[in-house]
């Protein structure tokens, strides 16, 4: 019997919480709603969801703080976060995905869209299985059962994209991954992602690991040093 795949929903206007639980439901997934971040924060721990979809604006911690605390909060293997936003700037977006967030799906929601989108992120997560559980290379082990990277004795917790791109870099080292092989891998066909998202992420994965490990082929992509 397959796994039945579960969402957790984070919005403060009851209309969308039902609306997308709604849509969800139709396809077959377990869905539970929080109406505020402190609820989320309780949910994730009692519901273990697959994937959340967090609204950027809650009424007690907002969705970036949220994100963070979940991501901090959770041991092994990492939800899929996409953040339900209506906001457009730059700065709400960049902090989104600095606190671990994996994708946005704007408002005013489309069910269709909304639906694909979610297929999309789980698909990506069930996809990407690293050949091997542990690796170890130049003083960083990367262990997938715990989603933990082990720099020099030191445990750091990356989000679940970050890994996941560390991953891919240290299973091809001093090779150089193109910018449309990582995003495809990763990211995969249906999702759109920007340069910036991709910077952003690598420039995160080297304020925790060290510059000097991820090197850029400028125009090409990125290398992990060996």
């Amino acid at each position: 019997m397959s796994h039945q795949q579960s969402i957790l929903i984070v919005d403060d206007d009851p209309d969308i919480l039902e609306f997308v639980k709604y849509n969800l439901e139709k396809e077959d997934f377990k869905v539970e709603m929080a109406a505020t971040g402190t609820e989320a924060l309780k949910k994730v721990k009692s519901f273990n969801p697959d994937l959340i979809l967090l609204d950027v604006m809650l009424p007690d911690i907002d969705g970036v703080e949220a994100c963070i605390k979940i991501r901090e909060n959770t041991s092994g293997p990492q939800p899929v976060i996409a953040f339900l936003t209506a906001r457009n700037e730059d700065y709400s977006q960049i902090a989104g995905l600095e606190a671990g967030g994996d994708d946005y799906i704007s408002k005013p929601i489309k069910p269709r869209l909304l639906v694909s989108r979610v297929k999309a992120l789980l698909r990506r997560k069930q996809e990407f299985q690293p050949e091997e559980q542990i690796m170890e290379i130049s003083g960083i082990k990367l262990d997938h059962g715990k989603y933990l990277v082990v720099k020099d004795g030191v445990e750091i917790h990356l989000p679940r994209k970050q890994f996941s791109i560390l991953s891919l870099l240290i299973s091809n080292p001093g090779i150089v991954i193109r910018r449309n092989h990582l995003m495809k891998t990763i990211w995969g066909d249906d999702i759109f992602v920007s340069e910036r998202n991709i910077d952003v992420q690598i420039r995160k994965i080297r304020e925790k690991i060290g510059d000097d490990m991820i090197k850029t082929v400028k125009g090409v992509g990125y290398k992990f040093v060996i």
